[in-house]
């Protein structure tokens, strides 16, 4: 076994484009656009970074969705998430849900192994977080399908999974759960010096 101090802090945006399939954002000229909850509430895109930019959560880099473009998020059906062979940490979510929500992610590893690790998130209504994630960003209002609400904040948070097998991921299952909504997923790599 190899122990070292050095510790990588790779950290990989994953491209989740082709699994969305939900519009959460919406502009202020536009409102009715939005569909986070059966109730056509949505976030208000004038207080969220840019889409496609690179945004940063405690250190944590994600590639914001498109904003107003289209769908920006994954609505939670299952979907399977490939990604690049190899041994990682932690993933890292960009996150809200309708009501606070707790579910299960598969991780599926190329030895064959699937192991379960539950996803944990908040309420995109404005409250403390209830599973100890990191709020990412904040809008001051809500949207609703015909207005925009002064005073009802609406919540994104950045939240992870840890990845405890020491073997390749290939792959993510996300929940079968309607009510939970991912922007953005990145990947930290395994330590430095991690044994193999």
């Amino acid at each position: 076994m190899t122990v070292s101090s050095t510790v990588s802090r790779q950290r990989d945006p994953v491209d989740i484009s082709r699994h969305r399939n939900n519009i959460a954002i919406s502009s202020a000229t536009a409102t009715k656009a939005g569909h986070f909850n059966v109730w056509g509430n949505s976030f208000a895109a004038e207080h969220l970074p840019a889409g496609g930019s690179l945004v940063h959560v405690a250190g944590v880099p994600f590639r914001f969705p498109p904003v107003c473009a289209g769908p920006d998020n994954v609505r939670c059906e299952g979907q399977f998430v490939p990604v690049t062979e190899s041994r990682y940490d932690w993933i890292h979510v960009l996150a809200a849900a309708e009501r606070r929500c707790e579910d299960t992610v598969e991780l599926h590893f190329g030895d064959g192994s699937v192991d379960a690790e539950p996803l944990r998130i908040s309420d995109f209504w404005a409250a403390p977080a209830w599973f100890g994630e990191l709020l990412a960003f904040r809008s001051p209002v809500m949207h609703y399908p015909h207005h925009v609400q002064q005073g009802v904040p609406a919540v994104m948070w950045a939240q992870r999974v840890p990845v405890t097998r020491r073997a390749d991921l290939v792959g993510i299952r996300l929940p079968r759960n309607v009510a939970m909504h991912i922007f953005a997923v990145t990947l930290e790599h395994a330590e430095a010096g991690h044994d193999r």
